[in-house]
C-alpha cells in the first residue's frame, strides 16, 4: 500500500482503522497473559529474589532481616566478594575507566585486554585466545565463523542453551547425538564422514545434571573419524581437577580437545566476560569473522582486573580448590546417606532429585525460611517431570555452612515426604 493509499484509508475510515488496531493489541496482550497465566498454573513461575549484599556465601536478600546462606550460586571458589578480586576491580576502574565506548578492533583494545587473553591461553595450555562480553557470546560467534554448508556440527542433546543457539547460526549439516551415549555419537560421526570438517561439541560439565562429559572417549572417536572437539568448560574453569584446569585435568587427559570456551562470569570472580581459546590460526578466524566480538562492546576494565587477580590467586592459593573439593565430597556422601536422590558426578553442582516442579518451588520456599537460599529448577530449565533442586557447593562454604544445610534439607525432606 502506497502512503497516499494509508492517508485516504485513515481519512475515510477513522473508526474501522482504530478499532482494528485495538482488537489487534487486544489478541496479542490476551495471548501473553493466557500464557503466563498457565506458567503460574504449572507451578513453574520464576520469581527473582534481590539480593542486597554481596554475592557471597552467606547473602542479605530483600524483606528478610537475617542473612542466608546461598547454595545455588555458581560462585565455586568464593572470589566473587574476595577482598584482593574486589581490590583489583577498584584499581583497575581508577587506572582505565568505566569503559572503552567501543568495539575492539577500532578502539577498544587495552594493554590490559592482551595480557588477560595471554594469561588465558597460559592457563588452558594454548596458543591464543580471544574474549568476549560473555560464553554466551562465545558460543554464538564460533559455529557460524568456522562451519559451512559441507561442514557437519554434532551436539550432545544435553548441551547448553548457548551452544544450541550458536548452532542454530550456521549452515553445517547438524547432528544430535543421545547424552554422553558414543555408540551414538559413532553412529552420527559415520553419517557425517564425507563433511569436510567434523565439529563435535560437548559442555564439559552439565550445568543441570553435575555429570561429566566422557572426553576421553569423546576424542578417541574424534581420532578415528578425524574430527575436532569443542568444549565448554563454564562449569568446570578454575576448579575441576588437581589446579582447576577443566575436564582435561580432572580426566588426566592434556590438550587432546582443540578448542575451550569458558566464562569469567563463574569461578573466576563472578563478574562477565568469557572466551575461546585455542590454535592461533582459530583465534585470528575469530577476531576478523565472529560478529559478537566484532560488534560489541569490549569486556570493561573493572571486570578484566578482577578476570586478572582470580587467575592468579588459583594459581597462588592452591587451598581454594582443596576447599570446594572437601565441601562437595561431605555434601554429597551425608545427603545421600539421609534418602536424597543426588544426581551427577564427583562436582559442586549436586541436583537433589524431586520430579514435581510445585514441589520443588515448595522445598526450596521451606528452605528459605531456614536461612537456606536455593532454587527449584523446572521445564523448560529441565524436562517435564525431572524437576529438582540444584544446590551449589562453594569453596567459600565453611563445614559449619554444610552441615547447617544437611540440617535444615532432612527437616524439608521429612516435611514434604521426600525422605
Amino acid at each position: 500500500m502506497t502512503s497516499s493509499s494509508r492517508i485516504l484509508v485513515r481519512t475515510l475510515s477513522p473508526k474501522l482503522t482504530s478499532t482494528t488496531t485495538a482488537r489487534s493489541s487486544s489478541t496479542w496482550g490476551d495471548f501473553i497473559q493466557g500464557e503466563l497465566e498457565s506458567i503460574r498454573r504449572a507451578g513453574t513461575w520464576k520469581t527473582e529474589r534481590v539480593i542486597t549484599s554481596s554475592q557471597s556465601a552467606l547473602v542479605s536478600v530483600d524483606n528478610r532481616d537475617q542473612k542466608v546462606l546461598n547454595f545455588c550460586a555458581n560462585n565455586y571458589l568464593g572470589l566473587s566478594d574476595h577482598p584482593e578480586v574486589v581490590q583489583a576491580s577498584v584499581d583497575t576502574l581508577l587506572r582505565r575507566g568505566s569503559g572503552l565506548s567501543s568495539v575492539r578492533f577500532i578502539c577498544g583494545t587495552q594493554d590490559i585486554h592482551k595480557q588477560l587473553e595471554r594469561t588465558i591461553a597460559q592457563f588452558h595450555h594454548r596458543e591464543d585466545a580471544i574474549i568476549y562480553a560473555s560464553c554466551f557470546d562465545a558460543n554464538a560467534g564460533i559455529f557460524e565463523t568456522l562451519l559451512g554448508p559441507e561442514d557437519a556440527v554434532l551436539s550432545d542433546e544435553l548441551n547448553h542453551a548457548s551452544i544450541i543457539d550458536g548452532i542454530r547460526l550456521c549452515k553445517a549439516r547438524k547432528f544430535r547425538f543421545q547424552h554422553r551415549n558414543m555408540a551414538d555419537l559413532e553412529e552420527k560421526l559415520t553419517e557425517a564422514s564425507s563433511q569436510r570438517i567434523k565439529l563435535i561439541v560437548t559442555d564439559g560439565v552439565f550445568s543441570m545434571d553435575g555429570n561429566i562429559a566422557p572426553l576421553d572417549k569423546i576424542c578417541d572417536l574424534a581420532d578415528k573419524h578425524d574430527a575436532i572437539v569443542l568444549i565448554d568448560e563454564c562449569h568446570a574453569t578454575g576448579f575441576l581437577g588437581e589446579t582447576g584446569r577443566g575436564t582435561e585435568q580432572f580426566l588426566g587427559m592434556r590438550n587432546r580437545v582443540q578448542i575451550v570456551n569458558s566464562t569469567l562470569g563463574k569461578a573466576l570472580g563472578g563478574a562477565a566476560g568469557g572466551y575461546t581459546c585455542g590454535p592461533k590460526f582459530l583465534i585470528d578466524l575469530l577476531r576478523q569473522r565472529s560478529r559478537p566480538y566484532l560488534f560489541s562492546n569490549t569486556l570493561p576494565p573493572a571486570v578484566v582486573g578482577s578476570a586478572l587477580k582470580s587467575f592468579e590467586l588459583i594459581d597462588r592459593s592452591p587451598g581454594i580448590i582443596a576447599d570446594l573439593q572437601r565441601n562437595t565430597k561431605m555434601f554429597r556422601e551425608k545427603m545421600k546417606d539421609a534418602g536424597f536422590t543426588i544426581l551427577g558426578d564427583e562436582h559442586p553442582i549436586c541436583p537433589v532429585f524431586v520430579g514435581d516442579a510445585k514441589l520443588a518451588n515448595d522445598i526450596a520456599s521451606e528452605l528459605l525460611s531456614r536461612d537456606i537460599y536455593v532454587i527449584g529448577f523446572s521445564y523448560p530449565v529441565v524436562p517435564t517431570g525431572k524437576a529438582r533442586i540444584r544446590v551449589q557447593i562453594s569453596g567459600g562454604h565453611s563445614v559449619k555452612d554444610i552441615e547447617f544445610a544437611l540440617e535444615a534439607f532432612k527437616d524439608a525432606g521429612k516435611k514434604f515426604k521426600v525422605i
